[in-house]
């Protein structure tokens, strides 16, 4: 009997290290890390066509109209200010002034200002190829009041005469952005006179925003009981993002828009917010003790774009986003599905080649331009349930003939489609996804370690019950 025992360890060859589950291992783990650069390729894809998404879309909003800023209207005085320069007569030591006039302008913002914006956002209208932009029209109607400008406030050294201040050439003015995309006219209509704006020439190419003011009145006339309602109605055609400078003592604004994901930014949020359906009423109510700049300014208009209250048109997660946060989940994807095969192969005995995971991971990489192009032309959510059908049909068949059975291959599909579905989830949440995500990998981690607790790694195989 012991000869025989003998004889069986005796015929027994010891495994070579190639044949051990540690090389095994180290050549699925290694296959893993080359399947990253195919897989890197697939995400410079992603970010190539999202910059070209990118420069169609900056190119239909400039023919179009681009964002809109609003800063107005103001009133604008000009005023005579006399500069006295020393003279001293080098033989006689006398001393002499001589007096020169320049002519400088005053800035008044109005006591109240109420604004009320309509903007309508077309998102499928302007289109170039399968590239489309959110696009909008906004219809601005401004109301308020001005009083009589207060010369008393200016800080210089002498006091501004009332015959110096030439209340006759006083104009109103606006600062902007976009006037190619003003449609129509822009008018005011104060103290019951209408005037109409029109665009100043630009003394730098580098001045973003455009000045537009009306022809010179004579403002005392029109604020004879030392105040006056004004009107003011401006149309436009824009894209991204609408802002207003809050320049009334107090400003109250309520705009109104189709848009179903409006992005409030600016250095003032909505005091109220809602959504009707697929659009939103938001109210703005600012005084002027919550900002940091004045009703009045001497000697030059300051720049306020710091000081707005803004709202974005953009879609805040696109395709191309989606795609690219879920091909930074494909380190996961590839390397779970290859755990999957590899203990299936340690439990079954069943011999699977180093080829064959190669073609199972490029398979899976698949999944990513799949997605990619068919999300071009649909939804995101069409092209991923297309794409990983697709793929978990593929290496379900695959695992048919690789483990020569249903059973195994049936497990295979079921934990890719509960994979893909779990990512599915990630990418759409966006405050729990983090939580999410990291129950999620718990999870997954936890039933790996049920699964091969009792493997034996030396035999490759399940422990046998002793008798």
């Amino acid at each position: 009997m012991e000869q025989n025992v003998n004889t069986t360890q005796n015929n027994e060859k010891p495994q070579g290290f190639f044949q051990s589950n540690t090389a095994k291992i180290i050549m699925v783990g290694l296959l893993v890390f080359i399947l990253l650069i195919p897989l890197q390729f697939v995400k410079s894809l992603i970010f190539e066509r999202a910059q070209r998404q990118k420069e169609v879309i900056q190119e239909i909003n400039e023919k179009w109209g681009g964002d809109v800023y609003f800063y107005g209207p103001i009133i604008k005085v000009p005023y005579t200010v006399y500069e006295k320069t020393k003279i001293v007569d080098e033989k006689t030591r006398k001393v002499t002034y001589e007096i020169t006039p320049y002519t400088e302008y005053a800035y008044f913002f109005p006591d109240e200002l109420k604004a009320n914006i309509d903007v309508n956002v077309d998102a499928d209208s302007k289109k170039r190829g399968i590239y489309k932009s959110a696009v909008y029209t906004s219809d601005l109607d401004f109301k308020g009041s001005y009083c009589l400008p207060d010369f008393s406030t200016q800080k210089t050294s002498e006091k501004v005469e009332e015959a110096d201040i030439h209340w006759d050439q006083t104009r109103l003015t606006i600062k902007t952005t976009n006037i190619k995309g003003i449609q129509g006219s822009a008018n005011i209509t104060i103290g019951g006179k209408k005037l109409s704006f029109e665009p100043i020439a630009q003394t730098t190419k580098r001045e973003r925003k455009s000045v537009m003011e009306t022809a010179p009145v004579n403002i005392k006339e029109l604020l004879a009981n030392n105040s006056a309602p004004f009107s003011l109605n401006i149309k436009y055609q824009g894209s991204e993002s609408l802002s207003i400078v809050p320049i009334g003592k107090q400003t109250e604004a309520t705009m109104t828009s189709n848009w179903h994901s409006p992005s409030f930014k600016g250095n003032f949020l909505p005091k109220t917010t809602g959504t009707q359906g697929q659009s939103f009423p938001a109210h703005w109510s600012i005084s002027y003790l919550n900002r940091p700049f004045a009703q009045r300014y001497f000697n030059g208009l300051p720049d306020l774009s710091d000081y707005t209250f803004e709202t974005g048109f953009i879609t805040p997660v696109d395709e191309y986003q989606q795609s690219e946060r879920t091909a930074k989940y494909g380190f996961l994807v590839i390397g779970l599905t290859f755990l999957v095969f590899f203990l299936i192969q340690t439990i079954s005995k069943i011999s699977i080649h180093i080829f064959q995971y190669g073609m199972i991971g490029l398979a899976l990489i698949m999944f990513y331009t799949l997605l990619i192009s068919i999300t071009e032309h649909s939804s995101f959510m069409l092209g991923y349930f297309v794409a990983g059908a697709a793929v978990v049909v593929m290496i379900g068949l695959y695992s048919v003939s690789i483990l020569k059975g249903i059973k195994f291959p049936l497990f295979i599909a079921i934990s890719l489609s509960t994979l893909y579905s779990f990512i599915y989830v990630i990418i759409q949440l966006e405050d729990y996804a983090l939580l999410v995500g990291s129950i999620g990998l718990f999870v997954i981690l936890g039933a790996v370690m049920f699964v091969s607790r009792k493997i034996d790694w030396n035999n490759s195989s399940l422990p046998t019950a002793k008798a």
